[in-house]
């Protein structure tokens, strides 16, 4: 079983805010592979998977961003209609429940790869690996 570690960073809803942080993380030298934004009246979360996780999490720590450090799983869905269907069918089957997802566009023709956080990580891995369906290691993740 092998995750990818996600950060979720709470982020003040005030202009600039997403820019500094940003800008913090690209200074470091550490490389956004995926990133999805939800936001709420005063806060966003921005949660964002990277290629030097051990460095994001300091780089955090060292200048007081509140964050958590989430374990997701990758999949590797096939880019054409049903493909993420195929994947919530399967966890549906195993009563696995999805927390949240977001998609990206991987630079493999024909991918369109899906962070999933689950409620039943052992329970997901085994579902989707009992129907063939790939997943992303950590080392893909991170050099998307």
């Amino acid at each position: 079983m092998e995750t990818i570690k996600q950060f979720s960073i709470f982020v003040e809803n005030k202009q600039g805010k997403m820019a500094e942080l940003t800008r913090l993380i690209a200074d470091a030298g550490i490389d956004l592979r995926t990133l999805s934004l939800a936001d709420t009246r005063d806060f966003g979360i921005l949660r964002i998977i990277v290629n030097k996780p051990a460095e994001t999490e300091a780089l955090l720590r060292e200048n007081g961003w509140t964050f958590k450090i989430t374990s997701v799983i990758g999949v590797k869905v096939p880019d054409c209609p049903g493909g993420v269907a195929t994947v919530l069918k399967a966890l549906n089957e195993a009563n696995v429940n999805v927390e949240y997802m977001y998609a990206f566009v991987n630079r493999t023709p024909g991918r369109a790869d899906t962070v999933i956080c689950v409620d039943d990580e052992e329970a997901a891995f085994s579902i989707l690996r009992s129907k063939n369906i790939d997943l992303l290691t950590e080392a893909e993740a991170y050099d998307i």
